[in-house]
């Protein structure tokens, strides 16, 4: 009798055992099994909310009048008034902006921005803008990185570029989808989306003001 105890509880003791290894191996299967869903889930979610930022095709502007000109509109002084806008649409900053264009030697338009922010900070831009035909264009300025790409149809230019920018003491590298539409009596809308990694960070909007002669 004592000899089947000792049997039966060393049976049950590996029975135990087994059990205990039995369960943690599921419990680890099952944590690994969320951990994939969780990525998956992210995955999906990443490639919907980038499945929404197509590319707008600019063509279908074409019959849009008034035709903006942008060597036209810009050579001269124009007056510009901005506010920045964080992804929620809550306002961050406010700003005027005074521009300088003039056509060089080599006739690119050359843009001189001065900035003025609600809070007293300036900035200074200086684009060079090169016509490559009638409704493509490249710029560059210090703060872009490589070339800006410009397309325009009818009343609309849309530029894409990389800027960098400061950010609480940091440099941050930014896309920018600019679009700009240009309305009657010298009067131009332009906003500007600006994302990172595909993702919406903010968005600007300024509205010019064509000094005519």
């Amino acid at each position: 009798m004592r000899g089947q105890q000792i049997g039966s509880h060393k049976i049950s003791g590996k029975f135990s055992q087994l059990k205990s290894i039995w369960l943690h191996h599921e419990i680890s299967q099952a944590r690994n099994l969320m951990q994939l869903l969780k990525i998956h889930t992210m995955i999906w979610v990443m490639a919907l909310l980038l499945s929404g930022c197509a590319a707008i095709d600019i063509s279908q502007y074409a019959g849009n009048r008034p035709v903006f000109d942008l060597f036209d509109y810009f050579t001269g002084k124009t007056y510009g008034w901005g506010i920045v806008q964080d992804r929620k649409g809550r306002l961050l900053r406010q700003f005027e902006v005074t521009i300088e264009g003039s056509i060089d030697d080599s006739g690119n338009l050359v843009l001189d921005e001065d900035f003025l922010f609600s809070d007293g900070e300036k900035q200074k831009r200086i684009w060079t803008i090169s016509k490559l035909n009638q409704s493509s264009y490249i710029g560059r300025a210090g703060d872009v990185i490589g070339e800006a790409d410009g397309r325009s149809a009818g009343n609309v230019l849309n530029w894409k570029y990389d800027l960098t920018l400061n950010v609480d003491g940091s440099t941050w590298e930014i896309r920018f989808d600019d679009w700009m539409f240009l309305q009657s009596d010298g009067i131009l809308l332009n906003r500007a989306e600006m994302s990172k990694f595909g993702f919406r960070v903010g968005e600007v909007t300024i509205v010019f003001q064509k000094i005519l002669k």
